[in-house]
């Protein structure tokens, strides 16, 4: 069902673009996301319809995202079309809250362009009290990045972020073969449960997105040093924070007890 030849498409560079073609790793992943009737599933960037052709079998209806123009009108033409929503657009910019058409979270899914698999994560923990689970492929190395704990090279905003979201639950890895064409680094598929309730409240998201920046941009200094333009030393003493630690070091409820006495500043405007 899924051919090597990519079914005649070209792979495009400049998308990311590739296409997963293993029918045991598919079955799993479909296994993972578990899709039943009646659920709002929305596929990111469902490519040669690989993971949408299963997940569609199985539900009543699936939105889609693809930017591609060639991908989207094959699955017009497709015998999946009668189920599918196609919305031709780029995910980066696109309103999830638009496909709210009732009480059900989003379930979303796919297998993500690597060039844009952080931002894109990013944009869709914004949405994050609308969603049920997120299932993605992505590279290995940002599935570690986004499980990361402290004191783990690999651990820096991604995983603060995620984490303040989302309990995050690696799920399976995927060898390059499992792809056509086959990219230059191992991927793995992780899935994210947005918090119902969260357990540290951020007073202001965009204080929390400061603080991660400002201290993991400059990762290497200790705390006191990275966040010297936000903070003194008293001020960090005040909130708990051991100065002389490193960006790495500290937890994401640190980083929420930074964000939360940014907040307090008088005079801080959060942009």
């Amino acid at each position: 069902m899924y051919h090597n030849s990519n079914q005649g498409h070209l792979a495009r560079k400049r998308f990311g673009q590739n296409f997963l073609n293993d029918e045991h790793i598919i079955s799993q992943i479909v296994a993972a996301i578990y899709p039943q009737p009646h659920e709002h599933l929305v596929e990111v960037g469902p490519g040669l319809a690989a993971l949408t052709r299963p997940v569609a079998e199985q539900i009543d209806h699936l939105d889609v995202i693809e930017l591609d123009r060639d991908l989207a009108a094959r699955l017009r033409h497709s015998n999946l079309a009668d189920k599918l929503t196609i919305h031709e657009t780029d995910a980066l910019k696109f309103d999830f809250a638009s496909l709210k058409n009732d009480d059900k979270k989003l379930r979303i899914f796919g297998n993500l362009p690597y060039n844009i698999s952080t931002p894109l994560i990013f944009h869709l923990l914004s949405f994050a009290d609308l969603i049920s689970d997120m299932h993605f492929m992505l590279q290995k190395e940002v599935v570690q990045r986004m499980a990361a704990g402290p004191g783990s090279k690999s651990y820096g905003r991604l995983s603060v972020m995620t984490q303040y979201y989302c309990q995050v639950i690696p799920i399976l890895e995927v060898p390059p073969e499992s792809f056509k064409p086959a990219p230059k680094v191992d991927s793995a598929v992780i899935r994210l449960e947005p918090y119902q309730e969260l357990p540290y409240v951020a007073k202001d998201i965009k204080c929390l997105e400061r603080v991660c920046r400002e201290a993991f941009n400059r990762r290497r200094k200790t705390i006191r040093n990275a966040l010297s333009q936000l903070f003194s030393i008293p001020q960090l003493e005040s909130l708990g924070i051991d100065s002389s630690l490193r960006p790495e070091q500290l937890s994401v409820v640190d980083y929420v007890n930074l964000a939360n006495g940014l907040a307090d500043i008088a005079g801080f405007g959060g942009d």
